[in-house]
């Protein structure tokens, strides 16, 4: 008993491993509650179930955010909070491109809870990776900020000046480097990523992806390419490694959850990326100013970003007030994967 309360008690990353033993519980709770429980059975994800849901995983992340208040002090509750506000307003645009994917893969809303729930699982190993790579450096070379700074501000210009632009997946590497060296079915096979069907050319029983598994794929990279923006934001708030890591996750299981009622009105929210795009460049500002010693606060980080988000919103909804809701999934591009 005294070697596992001394294991327990002991430091992983800075941060006690009773911390991290507790964080990976709620996750995988989480995630059996989901699958095994509310989604049982494959069905079709309304509007009302989503918020729902969404406002279940964002009362156990302010759950989260308050034991470690409680536990680690105000300035690391407000570090928390802050990194999951800021990952859930970048990681926002993903949710437009996952929809754009779906349409375009004509994938029905009754398996697309699948594929987000299965990507999950590869954002909590990958995000693991990038922000222990991210940790790493900044612990070694903290110059290193400067150049995430400059990223950021980079990328939050250039999201503002082709904010109007369209994804076009039919010219996507990732999409194109698929249908080259996979084979893939025209047509979807259940809930089934992967099919065994005669090859076309030898008649033998051979592997093929169908777009269910296209989709995952397609999804997972997606998060990678925006990690890389929205982990180094998360470093401008703090350097602890728990708390880059808890708050991306708990925004991003939020926002999985958030993406049907997302999706079923995507022409509402026209003038969000805006507000991002506003996001991304004070924050690459402040990353760029710690190594010469400017720390803007923790609080003023915050409400910040929650005001320019909410403005966004507010804003996008008032100006579309009069439009009627259109979904990414009313009109969704067929044949895509003809040879």
């Amino acid at each position: 008993m005294d070697t596992l309360l001394s294991a327990l008690t002991g430091d992983f990353l800075g941060t006690p491993i009773y911390f991290w033993v507790a964080f990976i519980a709620i996750v995988i709770g989480l995630l059996v509650f989901d699958l095994g429980v509310l989604h049982k059975e494959e069905k079709e994800i309304s509007a009302k179930e989503s918020l729902t849901l969404y406002a279940g995983y964002v009362l156990v992340a302010v759950a989260f955010g308050g034991w470690i208040w409680w536990s680690r002090g105000s300035q690391a509750g407000l570090e928390f909070y802050t990194g999951y506000l800021i990952e859930q307003s970048l990681a926002m645009d993903n949710m437009f491109v996952i929809a754009t994917i779906f349409g375009f893969l004509a994938i029905p809303r009754i398996y697309q809870h699948r594929v987000l729930f299965w990507g999950i699982l590869g954002v909590i190993l990958f995000r693991a990776v990038m922000i222990g790579i991210g940790a790493a450096l900044v612990h070694s070379f903290s110059w290193i900020l400067v150049f995430f700074g400059a990223f950021l501000i980079f990328t939050g210009i250039k999201m503002f000046s082709h904010q109007d632009e369209e994804p076009d997946l039919e010219k996507n590497a990732i999409f194109r480097f698929l249908q080259k060296h996979f084979r893939i079915t025209k047509k979807l096979d259940g809930s089934n990523f992967t099919v065994r069907q005669p090859d076309t050319k030898t008649g033998k029983l051979a592997l093929y992806l169908t777009p269910l598994g296209v989709a995952l794929i397609m999804v997972e990279t997606v998060d990678l390419i925006f990690a890389v923006d929205s982990v180094p934001a998360v470093f401008a708030v703090t350097q602890d490694t728990f708390i880059v890591y808890t708050s991306n996750i708990f925004a991003i299981l939020g926002l999985r959850a958030l993406y049907f009622a997302l999706a079923a009105a995507m022409n509402r929210f026209r003038y969000l990326q805006t507000s991002l795009a506003i996001v991304l460049v004070l924050i690459g500002i402040k990353v760029a100013l710690v190594p010469f010693g400017i720390h803007v606060d923790t609080m003023l980080s915050l409400l910040g970003t929650i005001g320019i988000l909410a403005a966004g919103i507010f804003y996008s909804l008032w100006k579309t007030r009069n439009e009627p809701d259109v979904s990414a999934q009313e009109d969704p591009t067929q044949g895509q994967l003809e040879p």
